[in-house]
């Protein structure tokens, strides 16, 4: 690859995010990105092999790069191999990855008679409100 030629093909990588019409925010993002890919590499992504994108989505997994931005950037190989380098086996070796669920904590039999019996105060009128909230899954914001 020439040096004139990676400048054109940023131009092109441009044009194709504002015909799509991307806001600038966006595109800074994507830019970004594929910089990160193009640093990995050491060459132009556009004569990438399926086997340097495999290394690069595991170089992001052994980092420890968290899903959604993980999946971010393969969004935005994506966009690039099938817009700006039309390369449709490119985005065959793409893996997505899914984000882990967050368990919510539950609260023991032991733990919610603890609280209620905090209650402040003389009378049911705390432990009444307490055990309504309680009862009805409400959030803290929302008692």
């Amino acid at each position: 690859m020439t040096d004139r030629y990676v400048p054109a093909l940023r131009q092109r990588f441009l044009e194709d995010m504002r015909i799509k019409g991307l806001q600038p925010k966006t595109q800074t993002m994507y830019l970004r990105a594929m910089r990160e890919f193009t640093r990995y590499l050491g060459h132009s992504p556009d004569s990438a092999t399926p086997e340097e994108l495999r290394a690069f989505q595991l170089d992001m997994k052994e980092r420890g790069v968290g899903a959604p931005t993980f999946n971010n950037r393969l969004t935005v190989l994506s966009f690039f191999y099938a817009t700006t380098c039309p390369r449709p086996e490119m985005k065959r070796h793409m893996r997505y990855q899914r984000a882990a669920k967050k368990i919510p904590v539950v609260l023991s039999a032991e733990e919610v008679t603890r609280i209620l019996e905090a209650a402040p105060g003389p009378g049911l009128r705390y432990r009444a409100a307490f055990s309504v909230a309680y009862g009805g899954g409400l959030r803290a914001s929302e008692v």
